[in-house]
């Protein structure tokens, strides 16, 4: 891992992504991409800033790099390569965008919960990116003075094709040395028995056999309370999951799960793309 991409508005939550951010590649050696998008047409502002139809626009990229400048300065971020970028795009696009051309590995973003993050990526942009994201997608909901992962909850249905994204975590976690837990949630209307239920995650746990590690099978009312509701019991540091991108999420995480995970769960989540 050597490129991370961090999205900012400048708010309080983006600062703590990028606080985040910032012990990762302090830790492990990497460059920071810290992006803010403007979001108004691309066709409608003259480059060169001449004959611009939205004169205001020059006025919000410049705003914008006086508080790049004055962010640069700050204590968290001395000794880092942190490249910054201004774009006129929708956000979600400047995103994917700024990963494609800089081959980013991962993308660190702020949220303080529903309204933290929908402020940030502005409506259904959340769900464009958590969930479409090629590059992993970690989201951070508060500050973290030190941020260490000790405890990795891996939430999963376990069938084969989510086994790519399973091999993501385990990278992941291995830049921290953390316990992976495996996680399948059985909720009524999901039900299947515990022999199933392990015969699933055998192969998955072949893939960790000299790695530190549990299985687990929860049982909850939902699959999203019941993954809250464990990493809460062991006291987990973050929650990991897989997404199918375009092609809407497995049935493990049928509905919005990603989303509402995001959303809701108090703990940094990290998704990872089938």
């Amino acid at each position: 891992m050597k490129k991370l991409l961090v999205p900012t508005d400048f708010s309080d939550q983006a600062e703590n992504a990028l606080k985040v951010a910032a012990q990762i590649a302090k830790k492990h050696n990497c460059e920071i991409y810290l992006l803010h998008m403007l979001e108004i047409p691309l066709q409608e502002v003259d480059p060169l800033g001449t004959q611009s139809a939205l004169p205001e626009a020059m006025f919000f990229m410049k705003l914008a790099h006086k508080k790049f400048e004055t962010l640069m300065k700050k204590d968290f971020l001395q000794g880092i390569t942190v490249h910054e970028t201004v774009d006129f795009q929708e956000i979600f696009k400047g995103i994917f965008h700024v990963c494609k051309k800089h081959d980013i590995d991962l993308i660190v973003m702020g949220s303080n919960g529903v309204s933290g993050l929908r402020e940030m990526l502005i409506g259904s942009n959340t769900e464009k990116v958590v969930r479409t994201s090629e590059t992993p997608v970690l989201v951070v909901k508060k500050e973290h003075p030190v941020f260490n992962i000790g405890h990795f909850v891996f939430a999963s249905d376990f069938e084969d094709e989510s086994k790519a994204a399973f091999k993501k975590a385990i990278d992941f976690s291995d830049m921290f040395g953390a316990k992976l837990h495996l996680l399948m949630v059985n909720t009524p209307n999901m039900f299947i028995t515990t022999q199933e239920a392990n015969k699933r995650m055998e192969p998955y746990e072949r893939l960790i056999t000299n790695k530190p590690h549990t299985l687990n099978i929860y049982n909850d009312l939902s699959i999203e309370k019941g993954i809250m509701n464990f990493a809460e019991s062991i006291n987990a540091d973050i929650i990991g999951m897989s997404t199918h991108g375009r092609q809407g999420l497995s049935h493990f995480f049928n509905g919005s799960i990603s989303e509402d995970l995001v959303n809701h769960a108090k703990r940094p989540v990290i998704t990872f793309k089938i």
